[in-house]
């Protein structure tokens, strides 16, 4: 065997050996590729649908469907009327702004205003500068997985027909959880009423209404308002109608000037 000969079976034998090194290389590379694609996908599945749940704010509870039939607490504004379903706090307030506050007694925000200006707004209701007209809402419980939102407004309704509406909004939010979609027990809402002041007979009937989830109907249609009408979060607070800026709610001196400029035109 000539040796030029030999060189030649070793060169081929060579360059096979690196095509099937590069071939396996280009497997393994396309292997790779295919699994790390696939787990992008199921990566970007999975954190679109975590956003969708935390965001999700539409459709009523399936639980608490929207019901135009359902019993409304006492002075509650019936469906039909702009404010429908809203809950005013100084009724017989006539020729004033009308100062409508959306709200959900879960939302961090809500409780915020409460702790900042609450007590400044009933005052400006109180003194017949506004009629206030507070209007729940429950898209909480949508976006944190319970019902404590639909639960509270239920019993805040129960309060309302004992005539300690103020006093049980106000306990409510003094109460709010420090994390957000821990909620209100039973007991909580229960224990609240007589630290409002309801008491006797009056806290018999508030239990059993309670217990009956009486007022759920007027929550879950209240919330069915609130997408209706597109209102962007909350808390959301309207003057005669139109939203003011979000940081007004919460500003003693910017509201007081926003009803100012109201009552002026």
């Amino acid at each position: 065997m000539s040796e030029g000969g030999k060189n030649r079976r070793d060169k081929a034998a060579a360059a096979r050996a690196a095509s099937q090194s590069g071939e396996k290389r280009r497997e393994r590379t396309i292997r790779i590729f295919g699994a790390v694609t696939v787990l992008v996908v199921v990566v970007g599945i999975i954190a679109i649908a975590v956003v969708a749940k935390s965001t999700d704010t539409t459709g009523t509870p399936a639980t608490v469907p929207a019901d135009a039939a359902a019993a409304l607490p006492t002075g509650v504004i019936a469906s039909g009327d702009p404010n429908e379903y809203g809950l005013p706090y100084n009724p017989g307030a006539e020729g004033v702004p009308v100062l409508t506050i959306w709200e959900d007694f879960q939302c961090p925000s809500c409780g915020a205003l409460e702790e900042k200006n609450g007590a400044g707004i009933v005052k400006l209701a109180d003194e017949g500068k506004v009629q206030l007209i507070w209007r729940p809402t429950t898209f909480l419980d949508l976006r944190v997985g319970n019902d404590a939102s639909v639960r509270a407004v239920a019993a805040w309704g129960c309060a309302a027909d004992a005539g300690k509406a103020l006093e049980y909004h106000d306990l409510v939010y003094k109460n709010q959880p420090a994390t957000e979609g821990d909620g209100y027990s039973d007991e909580q809402l229960l224990t609240f009423a007589a630290d409002a002041g309801i008491a006797g007979p009056a806290l018999d009937t508030f239990n059993k209404c309670v217990a009956d989830r009486t007022y759920t109907g007027w929550a879950a249609n209240s919330y069915d308002s609130f997408l209706k009408e597109e209102v962007p979060g909350t808390p959301a607070g309207y003057l005669n109608g139109i939203l003011l800026d979000g940081g007004v709610l919460s500003d003693p001196v910017a509201l007081e000037a926003a009803i100012a400029a109201e009552v002026a035109k």
